[in-house]
């Protein structure tokens, strides 16, 4: 008897555990990468539940599929697979694919630095990869633009009170609050008022924003991720932040729903909003650094080195530096007799 599907796979943690499938998955039909997410998106989307629910995945999991592109300036793909939907683009998963397709070989390492770029769904990666010994020691990406949507606006949210948030594109939209304003900090102690108080900003978000739509992309829409910051007391640290991911689906009748997963990263995308949040508000400027500390206390580095617009928004184009570390090779079967061929959830850990 054989096996229905046989997946390989690389994990990695940048602090968010992430997985990059490299085998198994003949190429999916499309001839940009968007286009190939939209047809997993409808063909195939065990896949994602396969490799992300229990018993091969867990809450915090992100999986990349690596893809070839069809763009003459990229040098491969990749599909971001989320708990909950296909992001156009995710920056700690950006670093954690270069790093596998450099440290297993898959594409050539050049030292001390590799160039190279990969086609997410939102469009062309940039990176930069410092490498020493067959290691990749850093990753840098250029993001795509980031925008605020909307600013300083108040929302009313149930069990919360009034908030005051920022609407955000950073690759996926965001909305961005003040953690300062709930009465705890970010730290792992807190991780379940972290999540509840994010999902319950995220759904008031949403509810508000019910008609959001990137203006060149109107297939990315809604408020993907709420991101709590705070300012730092650690030297040459800029500020902390927290991303929830969900988990589940929200119901503002079922409070076992009010929950996801924290990112343990300080999440590449969210950094970018993050900085783009501040430029708005004329608390960073071009070329100045930004350091961003995580709920583990590991930083990611960011700048912001140019302008542009995108649809009636001012945009700042992002970059990011950031290390992620192989942390096992794994082979994923399907057995056609499995009663849960797309795995499943519990709610002792899911939402």
């Amino acid at each position: 008897m054989g096996f229905k599907r046989t997946i390989t796979a690389v994990d990695t943690h940048a602090g968010e555990p992430m997985r990059v499938i490299t085998g198994g998955v003949i190429d999916v039909p499309g001839n940009t990468v968007f286009e190939k997410m939209k047809w997993l998106q409808k063909e195939d989307d065990q896949l994602r539940r396969m490799m992300m629910r229990e018993p091969r995945g867990y809450p915090p999991l992100c999986c990349n599929l690596v893809v070839p592109s069809s763009h003459p300036e990229a040098d491969a793909g990749f599909i971001i697979m989320e708990q909950h939907e296909y992001p156009g683009m995710s920056g700690g998963n950006a670093i954690a694919v270069a790093t596998v397709l450099l440290e297993t070989g898959m594409l050539p390492m050049k030292e001390p630095v590799t160039e190279l770029t990969l086609e997410a769904p939102a469009g062309l990666i940039k990176l930069s990869a410092r490498c020493k010994n067959g290691k990749v020691t850093r990753v840098t990406f250029t993001n795509v633009p980031c925008f605020v949507v909307a600013k300083d606006v108040v929302l009313d949210v149930p069990h919360l009170g009034k908030v005051t948030v920022d609407i955000v594109w950073g690759g996926v939209f965001f909305v961005l609050a003040d953690v300062a304003g709930f009465g705890f900090e970010i730290l792992p102690e807190n991780g379940s008022k972290i999540a509840r108080t994010c999902e319950l900003v995220r759904a008031a978000a949403n509810e508000k924003f019910h008609d959001l739509v990137h203006p060149e992309n109107h297939d990315f829409k809604g408020i993907s991720l709420a991101q709590l910051y705070s300012s730092s007391a650690t030297p040459g640290v800029h500020g902390r932040n927290c991303v929830t991911v969900p988990s589940g689906l929200f119901d503002w009748e079922k409070p076992e729903s009010w929950y996801g997963a924290l990112d343990r990263s300080p999440c590449g995308t969210g950094t970018c909003a993050r900085m783009a949040q501040l430029y708005e508000k004329g608390r960073l400027g071009l070329n100045e650094e930004f350091v961003q500390q995580g709920i583990l206390d590991l930083s990611f580095t960011g700048k912001l080195i140019g302008k542009t617009r995108v649809g009636p928004y001012e945009a700042v184009i992002p970059t990011v530096s950031g290390q992620a570390w192989i942390t096992g090779y794994s082979t994923y079967v399907l057995d056609p007799t499995d009663p849960f061929p797309e795995g499943y959830t519990v709610g002792d850990l899911w939402g």
